[in-house]
């Protein structure tokens, strides 16, 4: 069935002015939660790889550590001209290239800190980390427990 306006009465289609700046409004807030939330997204991304990095380096000294028979505190053996802990750890295959840049301060987490060992040549005492990341306390780079590592 067909509705025809009655003489005299115009029809419009489309949207009026308040209409489509509420639609438009509505479209802003959207997107800004969806940036606001994929913001926090990535910084909680970048804390986990950071802890990871973290994890990882600790897991693999306390291993060379562990299977060399070195103690808390103790300085490894003399190899390829070096006594620091990362270099050997990346020539006997515990670490990985990357992983090795980054302990070593050539490459960045990936929130963009430095990691820093406070000493590079000693194992480090129970509790305490090899490695630690430049941004542990401004953004939370830090581990919530690391007593098992």
């Amino acid at each position: 069935m067909i509705y025809n306006s009655p003489p005299g009465v115009v029809r419009h289609r489309g949207l009026t002015l308040l209409e489509l700046t509420v639609v438009i409004a509505t479209l802003l807030v959207l997107v800004s939660v969806l940036f606001i939330g994929s913001r926090a997204w990535k910084r909680g991304c970048d804390r986990a790889g950071c802890v990871l990095t973290l994890h990882n380096v600790q897991v693999a000294t306390r291993s060379y550590q562990n299977i060399y028979g070195y103690t808390y505190g103790s300085h490894p053996n003399l190899e390829n001209g070096t006594q620091d802990i990362a270099k050997q750890l990346y020539a006997r295959g515990y670490i990985e290239a990357k992983l090795y840049q980054q302990v070593t301060s050539a490459a960045p987490c990936p929130a963009g800190g430095i990691y820093t060992r406070a000493v590079p040549d000693i194992f480090p005492l129970v509790g305490q980390l090899y490695v630690t990341c430049s941004l542990s306390v401004s953004d939370d780079h830090v581990p919530a427990s690391h007593e098992d590592w």
